[in-house]
């Protein structure tokens, strides 16, 4: 397993904070994901065997208006 903090650009409020996580916790060999308002980061921790960090950036980049950056 890895732990990982991404930084996410256009997360503003408590909706896009779920938005990202659900989309995140959908996403196969992700074990939880965790976003913060404050810090505009989110920390996931994933298999690496099942999913790799491109796969997290398309998840999140694709569920709103939001940009991850690796």
């Amino acid at each position: 397993m890895e732990k990982r903090s991404f930084s996410v650009s256009g997360m503003k409020c408590m909706h896009c904070k779920a938005n990202i996580e659900s989309a995140l916790r959908g996403l196969d060999g992700v074990i939880g994901a965790e976003a913060n308002l404050e810090t505009r980061c989110v920390t996931v921790e994933y298999d690496a065997a099942v999913v790799t960090p491109a796969d997290i950036k398309k998840t999140v980049d694709g569920s709103g208006r939001f940009e991850l950056t690796l």
